[in-house]
């Protein structure tokens, strides 16, 4: 079996050489383990999952021995969140003897939110935010988008691509999870439906506020029916008759599973009037479509209406996945105000310059989707780096200062 290099591997490796405790955090069944085996591959190294009762059994009766069992080496712990109280031990290990490469912990469930004693390993620990296969992953590219339009600017409109409607939607029912890459029809669905399974009735309900399995369920499948819709708290309450002061309770659950993201509103003041709240999505494509049975002959349709929220929410995943690599440092944010004027997705580098996004499943480019990038440019000035309309044409295309159409696939073809 051939293994995808993860473009985390690099990073990973380095904080290894840097850090005691490196922490690989992620959803289920996106690849922890095996990157795990990689970072470790020719090195002195001892692998361990608290997935076994055994292994699990060893850990609670004497916690220290089991942190200590290999002093020479590195000790990968898997679902190192199924023994919380050892963070604890670990702290105190690490601060005996603060060598890098010491542990090297994978999770599938944010480790500041499980319940029992735990420690979060401040000044000890660096995570890593492992997700799905990136589409660059999968084809074997280093896929490094805002990287590559900020160093060839002028030339970006150039792109071409033999991709088309349908092969976005592939891409979209397929997701990120290598198991479910594997197989396809009935079979990804059976795969995918106990996926979700085991996060919505077993490992969403064990965390803090997790709650009723039921009412978890139909929260996610209400936000994975208004992908990359704006979180509004008191309208999810009233579509799934659950109260609203217990809406926020089941959104942390399913955000420290990493069944969901968010995107902040971006904060920039350009007007008086922005709003505030942030979108929500579910993180790989294939759950969201299984969740509301959104088949791909359907978003093939030229008269879907779902293949809007689709397709935005795609990209801004296929962002996230690359900001754990990318050559420049960015975060991602969306924007809108009170008259109507909205960016899909604003990259914000440390520099503070901005590239805005909008994202259309249109195969042509029209100006008025170039509204809310002009909106942003004028009001910018030099930290405008450029913006883009992302889309299914086949080509590139030059719409005025330093404001371009593309095809979806530049973020792994550019």
């Amino acid at each position: 079996m051939v293994l995808l290099s993860r473009g985390l591997l690099d990073v990973g490796a380095g904080a290894l050489g840097t850090f005691p405790v490196v922490v690989v955090q992620g959803a289920r069944q996106v690849g922890k383990s095996t990157l795990a085996g990689m970072l470790v591959q020719g090195r002195e190294a001892r692998q361990v999952t608290l997935d076994d009762l055994a292994v699990r059994g060893a850990a609670e009766e004497d916690p220290v021995g089991f942190v200590e069992q290999f002093p020479d080496g590195i000790l990968v712990i898997d679902e190192v969140q199924l023994q919380p109280a050892l963070l604890r031990t670990i702290k105190a290990s690490v601060d005996r003897n603060r060598v890098p490469g010491r542990f090297l912990l994978t999770g599938s469930a944010n480790l500041l939110r499980v319940k029992g004693e735990t420690d979060s390993l401040a000044g000890r620990a660096v995570s890593l935010r492992l997700r799905g296969l990136s589409q660059g992953e999968i084809q074997g590219r280093r896929d490094d988008f805002v990287a590559r339009v900020l160093g060839a600017a002028e030339n970006v409109d150039r792109v071409s691509t033999q991709w088309a409607r349908p092969d976005y939607v592939r891409a979209f029912a397929a997701g990120g999870f290598p198991e479910a890459l594997k197989v396809e029809g009935r079979m990804r669905s059976l795969l995918l439906d106990g996926y979700l399974e085991r996060i919505l009735e077993r490992d969403a309900p064990s965390l803090p506020g997790g709650g009723q399995a039921a009412r978890i369920r139909s929260v996610a499948t209400l936000l994975a029916s208004n992908q990359a819709g704006e979180l509004v708290k008191a309208r999810l309450a009233d579509q799934s008759a659950i109260p609203q002061n217990s809406i926020g309770t089941y959104l942390d659950a399913l955000e420290a599973t990493y069944l969901i993201d968010l995107l902040k509103p971006w904060g920039a003041n350009l007007t008086k009037r922005e709003i505030g709240r942030p979108k929500v999505f579910v993180s790989d494509s294939a759950l969201a479509m299984r969740l509301t049975r959104t088949t791909s002959q359907q978003l093939e349709s030229l008269t879907s209406t779902r293949i809007g929220g689709i397709a935005e929410a795609f990209v801004a995943g296929e962002l996230l996945k690359q900001q754990g690599w990318s050559d420049v440092e960015f975060e991602v944010f969306h924007y809108r105000d009170r008259d109507g004027v909205e960016v899909d997705l604003i990259v914000e580098l440390d520099d503070g310059r901005v590239l805005a996004i909008e994202v259309k499943s249109s195969a042509t480019y029209k100006p008025e989707h170039f509204k809310g990038l002009r909106f942003v440019r004028d009001r910018l000035g030099d930290r405008f780096a450029g913006g883009i309309v992302l889309g299914m044409a086949a080509e590139g295309l030059r719409f005025g200062d330093r404001l371009w159409g593309m095809p979806i696939s530049a973020l792994w073809e550019l």
